[in-house]
């Protein structure tokens, strides 16, 4: 892996690499992303057909109600009335002088109580309670069926957005270890976080809520369409362009609204970049006194993610009290006309309370209809940036490579042919007719000024980026022809960056190396002079530490220099290990490095000069290829580059 300062300058775009950090902040196609989207959803087809299906039902039957309702209505309505149809002028002349006396139905009620008995039992109100008892079955059947649809196929969408989100999350796993290091020279590590957990999760959750709810209310919206035109024409007009302001709201809102969804998600990845940054350097920015700094810069993406969040916030939110606005409208303006209608005998009673309940059915889809597309349109900002990071330029394939190295059996050659190499978007080769041999068993040191490449010759032969031409050859076998895992196999690296995981001490220095005793570790922990610190901790070998505890860097440098230890590969890499060392610990370091190195072959970078003085070959490397070689002796009697090195760390030695 790059060394701090070699990464950080290519990041700068001093040296190799990619110039910053390529985020998109243009607007997505919402379109292809939708159907990208739906495409990936292809396993779950058949349980999302199912989910479509129960909740078309669901709305189906919603849409059915208020007929039932309507009819209901009107049962009681009658049993509420005089029932002046069953008088008979014939059978009762002598009260029909009576009866005749009255105006208008309304007027029979006033005088009703006047009525003799044998008048009253023949146009008394009575109610069918037998049709409104069946009518109310219905009902409450129609109610109850709707709701266990929409509660499976509820169940079933959580299932499927759950599974389809873990499907994601896995297949971001796998794509990370397949995408070369030059992806994350470019791409902040806080703005991939923000992919694999925000954008993710904004997917999963529209699914969850806005895919059937927009099945739903389209068949709610349409059905209810049709059975008000079906009902009454009239009124159906009327409810349409009482709702049609919203239509043309709704419209407009969300053809200008996309750019704030995307803008959010990216922003949010901004935020998240530069909060990963800070919290895993929180020392060097206290020590600089940078939190002025790190806080404005912070409040700088915090106000636009903010910003953008409220304008989609307040794009999602403004829907519903619009459509809120246009059903009461609807509301009045079917009361009205209901009203006109049944004083002119168009219509009964029961068809106004139908259509109340019509409007509900025809308005309130419209907010949600307009609430799930705005949800999808976060859902393709979100989903965009996932499938760019799942589309990514993985490394070459390696499944035709058959050759391999057995790392018991390797003599222990390396050689370096011309190689040359040049970071994307640079204007030069960082490495360039790089010539050198590695005899088995030798200590072979790289040595050079900050930016000349020692690293990234490290990196070449560990097949972290391919080489622009030329060759590296193991054992006379060019690593074009052996695989990344089987080189990895056959180096250990100990690098100046440490890693620890939360884990027990023990499991950090046994990584990945089963069948290791406790014997072995704590021979190896007294070699690097771990073992009484470790013996100072509550559990000793057991105590649990991650990379984020209270232990120094020194103390986490030989953590990982045991670990390497540990793993006992031919080869070995070592990348400033004891830059974080004090002089005492570097010699006591030194010393198991030198049993670590025997009869291994092994390439050392480093800046202290002092610490390769033994080393058997020295390559001094100046803009990307060696200027000198030899050992330490012979060098020092040349007086050139090297010389000068280390007599200028001498000198602030001495100082």
């Amino acid at each position: 892996m790059p060394s701090s300062n070699e990464a950080h300058d290519r990041k700068k775009g001093k040296i190799g690499g990619p110039k910053g950090m390529a985020v998109a902040e243009k607007a997505k196609d919402f379109k292809g992303a939708t159907k990208r989207l739906f495409n990936e959803l292809g396993k779950y087809r058949i349980l999302i057909v199912i989910s479509v299906i129960l909740a078309l039902l669901g709305a189906v039957l919603s849409i059915s109600a208020p007929n039932k309702l309507s009819e209901m209505t009107d049962e009681i309505s009658k049993g509420l009335m005089i029932n002046t149809e069953n008088i008979s002028e014939e059978d009762q002349l002598k009260y029909i002088q009576i009866i005749s006396t009255a105006e208008n139905k309304q007027d029979l009620y006033c005088i009703y109580d006047e009525l003799p008995e044998s008048i009253k039992k023949i146009i008394e109100p009575k109610m069918n309670m037998e049709n409104i008892k069946r009518i109310g079955i219905i009902l409450v059947a129609i109610y109850i069926c709707s709701a266990v649809f929409n509660y499976i196929q509820s169940i079933i969408m959580t299932n499927v957005s759950n599974k389809f989100a873990r499907d994601l999350r896995s297949r971001i796993s796998v794509k990370i270890n397949k995408l070369p290091l030059k992806y994350f020279d470019r791409n902040q590590t806080g703005d991939i976080l923000s992919r694999v957990t925000n954008d993710i999760d904004t997917i999963a959750q529209t699914m969850n809520q806005s895919l059937a709810t927009l099945v739903t209310s389209v068949t709610l919206f349409l059905g209810s369409l049709v059975m008000m035109f079906w009902t009454n024409w009239v009124m159906a007009v009327t409810a349409i362009v009482s709702s049609s302001f919203g239509f043309i709201g709704m419209a407009f809102i969300l053809k200008n609204s996309q750019k704030y969804f995307t803008a959010r998600q990216v922003e949010l990845g901004k935020l998240n970049a530069h909060i990963e940054e800070v919290f895993s350097g929180l020392n060097v920015v206290k020590v600089y006194n940078g939190k002025n700094e790190s806080t404005e810069k912070f409040d700088k993406l915090n106000e636009k993610v903010a910003e953008s969040n409220k304008k989609s916030q307040f794009i999602s939110g403004i829907m519903q009290p619009m459509m809120m606005c246009i059903g009461n409208l609807g509301y009045v303006a079917v009361c009205v006309t209901g009203a006109l209608l049944v004083s002119n005998n168009k219509i009964s009673f029961g068809v106004i309370v139908a259509f109340i309940t019509y409007v509900r059915l025809f308005t309130s889809p419209l907010s949600q209809i307009a609430q799930a597309l705005t949800s999808l349109q976060s859902t393709a900002a979100a989903s965009e940036r996932v499938f760019e990071f799942v589309d990514e330029e993985e490394m070459d394939s390696q499944e035709n490579i058959n050759k391999k190295l057995d790392r018991d059996k390797v003599k222990g050659n390396i050689e370096f042919k011309n190689v040359e190499f040049q970071y994307d978007n640079n204007d030069k080769p960082t490495i360039y007719n790089f010539t050198a041999v590695a005899k088995p068993g030798q200590k072979i040191a790289i040595v050079g000024p900050t930016g000349a490449g020692k690293t990234t010759i490290v990196n070449l032969l560990m097949k972290f980026y391919n080489i622009n031409s030329g060759d590296i050859k193991i054992d006379g076998i060019s690593i074009n022809d052996l695989s990344r895992e089987n080189i990895h196999e056959l180096f250990t690296m100990v690098l100046q960056d440490t890693w620890l995981f939360n884990g027990t001490v023990k499991e950090n220095i046994i990584y990945n190396r089963p069948n290791v005793t406790d014997e072995r570790v704590e021979e190896v922990c007294k070699e690097v002079g771990l073992h009484h610190f470790i013996k100072t901790l509550p559990h000793g070998y057991d105590s649990v530490i991650s990379d984020n505890d209270s232990v120094s860097s020194g103390q986490r440098q030989l953590l990982t220099i045991a670990r390497g230890m540990i793993e006992d590969s031919p080869f070995l890499i070592l990348d400033e290990a004891t830059s974080n060392v004090d002089t005492r610990t570097e010699e006591l370091v030194q010393i198991a490095m030198d049993k670590l190195t025997k009869g291994k072959t092994s390439f050392i970078i480093a800046h202290r000069l002092s610490t390769i003085k033994n080393a058997d070959l020295i390559l001094v490397m100046k803009e990307g290829n060696i200027v000198e070689h030899g050992n330490h002796e012979e060098l020092l009697k040349q007086n050139g580059f090297y010389a000068e090195l280390y007599n200028s760390q001498f000198d602030e030695m001495v100082s």
